[in-house]
């Protein structure tokens, strides 16, 4: 029986993974797949609760890496995952996204002559400042099948030398995922009444959403402060729920600025569950957010979304969907925030087989690939 290992490590990682395992299920029942968390999120309320909303089974095995420099953490991962292949003798690894796991993961495999699957393949920042970019350059040019979620990863990976018969645009498994899951979002007021904040919202349910977390935005106290107190300025035009994730907390509290969060216009909620985290952005007027699959997420509800980053590598999301790249200074973030605000900014449109079937073509694709292999 042919047996595919595939890995998780974070909270986006499970949101793509569930899918992909739902359709190998169905359509290649005689394929064994062996579920790996490497434990690089070891928040329970970013990690845990995900595995029951998703209906994702526990993993076959749980590396338990945790936080730690960038070099410990894939050090680590190689360490504890190369046991797990000579354990499994897989006929190959699938690997997701461009966290250190995802990277350690298909090193390790490459090392080991195992062929690597990459979902999400191609995607370029072009900024080899953000940890992730140097994961997604290295992890796609160690592997077999690179499956691209928007048609720049396509040109991208042609571009660096990979051949297209390795190359497969199949969609956004993220995509997928939030189909599946829309039905079943928190309602907003919900949320609030979880949170004791009931009344923070005007009888208009009017709110902006927040989220930020990559180190480059809040590991830096000046530039974190800038920003929190741009968004303070923006409350005054409509009220802001700030889910704060563990890394910010931390941040604002090292660097003792929590208390510019004690502001009337902004409210500060515990890390989400994907289903309330699903129903505040689909309500909300605008997001502001430096997370990649928020950007993506946003741009499938067609909801307008400000990105507080200089680039973005999901550049679809600004070219056809409701995305908008404000960068840091705190003028523009305001002035396009106030406009969208004003005139109900962009709502975009659906890129290109972003349909919630990428799952399939992903299976179909491997499919092939193990039928080839027998062939030889």
């Amino acid at each position: 029986m042919p047996r595919i290992v595939c890995v998780v490590a974070a909270r986006p990682n499970l949101m793509k993974m569930a899918p992909i395992l739902r359709a190998l299920a169905r359509t290649l029942p005689q394929l064994e797949t062996v579920l790996v968390h490497t434990g690089q999120h070891y928040d329970d309320n970013m990690d845990g609760e995900f595995f029951t909303t998703l209906a994702l089974r526990a993993p076959d095995f749980r590396l338990q890496v945790g936080s730690c420099s960038h070099a410990q953490q894939t050090a680590q991962v190689m360490q504890r995952f190369e046991p797990v292949l000579e354990q499994a003798a897989p006929a190959a690894v699938l690997v997701v996204g461009d966290v250190n796991s995802t990277l350690a993961c298909a090193l390790t495999a490459a090392k080991k002559q195992i062929p690597v699957f990459h979902v999400e393949a191609g995607l370029r920042s072009y900024d080899r400042a953000m940890p992730e970019e140097i994961n997604r350059l290295l992890t796609d040019q160690l592997s077999t099948l690179l499956f691209t979620s928007e048609a720049s990863g396509t040109i991208n990976l042609q571009r660096e030398g990979i051949s297209p018969a390795r190359i497969h645009f199949v969609g956004n498994v993220m995509v997928d995922t939030l189909q599946h899951e829309l039905p079943h979002a928190t309602p907003p007021k919900e949320v609030l009444r979880q949170a004791h904040l009931a009344g923070f919202v005007d009888h208009n349910g009017s709110y902006a959403l927040l989220t930020l977390h990559r180190p480059s935005n809040v590991d830096d106290p000046r530039r974190l402060r800038t920003l929190i107190e741009t968004i303070v300025k923006l409350s005054a035009d409509v009220p802001i729920l700030f889910p704060l994730h563990p890394r910010t907390r931390a941040m604002l509290q090292l660097h003792e600025l929590s208390g510019l969060l004690d502001t009337p216009g902004v409210a500060c909620l515990p890390p989400q569950s994907y289903r309330d985290m699903l129903g505040l952005m689909k309500h909300a007027r605008v997001v502001l957010t430096d997370s990649g699959g928020v950007q993506e997420e946003t741009t499938a509800l067609g909801v307008p979304c400000l990105t507080l980053r200089d680039n973005t590598e999901r550049p679809v999301t600004v070219t056809e969907g409701s995305n908008a790249i404000a960068g840091r200074d705190p003028s523009v973030i305001l002035a396009l925030g106030r406009d969208i605000l004003r005139y109900g900014g962009k709502a975009g449109r659906i890129p290109q087989l972003w349909d919630g079937h990428a799952a399939e073509r992903i299976a179909d694709h491997i499919g092939l690939w193990l039928n080839n292999q027998d062939d030889h």
